[in-house]
């Protein structure tokens, strides 16, 4: 049964925390905090001599901080995650778990300016303290720069065209609200698909807005330094942007191309993943239908520290 909170159901619960193999006396840290439901179950199978730390940028998701002595909760973006561990003293640890992506708290707040669904100014900075909001991307990047972070970010075809109306359009007027920016985009996209062609385009200036894969990146990167040997990983994307590079990341260490081998033709890889691909059950789809794109990837360290 999926552990619902009013800030975001958590997905994968069992199934990402089953994945990191808990000892009740290890060091763990939940890197995208939110409402605490990862937390509170990792908490849950820990003993007495446990210690979880969690982080979150999100003014939001750290007034959710959970009132337990094996709990610190760090505010800061899961990208300092060695940096931020090493202030508390901790050098390596037992498991890391990752549930990427938007929680439903920051979708289901208007004044956030994360979903398509409500009018507001268009922000969807996760730190609300971040310099960078919607509003500046839209209306002062150049018509190069949004194609770019449409066609990647987006991944949608008429990324160029998509460009061309804002930049346009912006001339006449700026975008500063959601309501703005369906105006502008809801002619260039077929009607059938209106929906999900401007959550790509939501989502490609979101992910720009918050440089959510040089975040993803870092976070991988270090994941591998910061965990002790036989440690666990445990993933959670929800779209291929993400779920790519950490696919590859497990399997060789890298987010492009192949690890060189030595004169006997073998590579030394830090990961070996555990399981296969797993994704929710028709029985959490039914509670929760934002979890329909999650994918859980899970592995283990292997390289000798």
């Amino acid at each position: 049964m999926t552990q619902q909170t009013s800030y975001h159901n958590p997905v994968l619960l069992q199934e990402s925390i089953d994945g990191l193999d808990i000892k009740p006396d290890g060091v763990y840290v939940d890197v995208t905090f939110g409402g605490g439901g990862h937390s509170r179950e990792i908490l849950n199978r820990l003993g007495d001599d446990g210690k979880l730390y969690a982080f979150d940028q999100d003014p939001d998701a750290q007034a959710n901080a959970i009132d337990d002595p094996r709990f610190e909760l760090i505010p800061q973006n899961f990208q300092y995650l060695k940096r931020f561990l090493r202030l508390y003293g901790v050098k390596k640890v037992d498991g890391i778990l990752a549930d990427l992506g938007v929680s439903s708290h920051q979708f289901n707040e208007p004044s956030r300016g994360f979903s398509t669904r409500f009018d507001s100014r268009l922000d969807m900075r996760m730190d609300q303290k971040a310099a960078v909001d919607a509003v500046q991307i839209v209306n002062d990047y150049s018509v190069e720069d949004l194609q770019r972070i449409f066609k990647h970010y987006g991944e949608l075809r008429n990324a160029p065209r998509i460009a061309r109306e804002i930049t346009k359009a912006r001339e006449e007027q700026a975008i500063l609200t959601v309501a703005d920016l369906r105006k502008v985009c809801a002619p260039l996209v077929p009607a059938r698909i209106e929906n999900k062609q401007m959550a790509q385009i939501f989502q490609a200036i979101r992910i720009e807005v918050n440089k959510e894969m040089e975040a993803l990146y870092a976070f991988l990167q270090q994941s591998r330094e910061v965990l002790k040997t036989g440690g666990r990983l445990s993933v959670i994307s929800y779209h291929s942007l993400e779920d790519r590079p950490v696919k590859r990341f497990i399997r060789n260490g890298l987010f492009e191309g192949e690890p060189e081998k030595d004169v006997f033709g073998r590579v030394e890889v830090p990961f070996k993943k555990v399981g296969g691909l797993i994704v929710p059950s028709q029985e959490e789809l039914k509670e929760n239908s934002r979890a329909r794109s999650a994918k859980l990837r899970i592995a283990t360290k292997i390289e000798e520290d």
